[in-house]
């Protein structure tokens, strides 16, 4: 009976790795924001890999044992990772300069897939109206766009970017 539930636990950590590299490769700054298809993605997603973990066992306690199992291993890699700096740059991108002293970075716009609407409308939410009025617009490792003007009357909100295609990014 222990063997049963140690397999579960063996079987939700290999599932929650394949996740993390999948989100990795895919694109983890997506999950800032999601839309319809997202959604459905994921929920497909738990559903596909349920089996993988709890192979056979349907039972309350095997869904528990997976749980927790998923639990202990992401408590377990959010603190590898603040000890270790490989595993977190692999994991975690850095943020990314979208626009400096009024000066677009087309390359990494392009390359992160934020349309100009999206920083537009980011622009507004901070209280700016033209790229010039911007002082550094950065893209967060959360998916976010912080804007930073030159005005100091100007409210600094919090922008968070909506997501049109699948998953990306994941913050663990």
């Amino acid at each position: 009976m222990i063997n049963q539930y140690l397999e579960i636990v063996v079987r939700s950590i290999s599932v929650y790795f394949f996740m993390i590299l999948a989100l990795r490769l895919f694109g983890k700054k997506q999950l800032s924001q999601l839309n319809t298809a997202d959604v459905i993605l994921i929920l497909l997603i738990s559903n596909s890999v349920q089996n993988a973990m709890v192979g056979e066992n349907t039972s309350l306690t095997g869904g528990i044992v997976a749980a927790l199992a998923l639990f202990v291993i992401n408590f377990s890699f959010k603190k590898i990772m603040q000890h270790s700096k490989l595993i977190k740059n692999f994991i975690q991108d850095k943020p990314e300069i979208l626009i400096h002293n009024g000066h677009l970075f087309f390359r990494t716009l392009t390359r992160i897939g934020i349309t100009d609407d999206e920083l537009k409308e980011a622009m507004r939410e901070h209280g700016v109206e033209f790229y010039k009025d911007v002082k550094l617009a950065m893209f967060e490792i959360d998916g976010s766009i912080s804007i930073i003007s030159g005005n100091t009357n100007l409210k600094q909100t919090h922008h968070k970017r909506k997501i049109h295609k699948t998953l990306r990014n994941v913050n663990t």
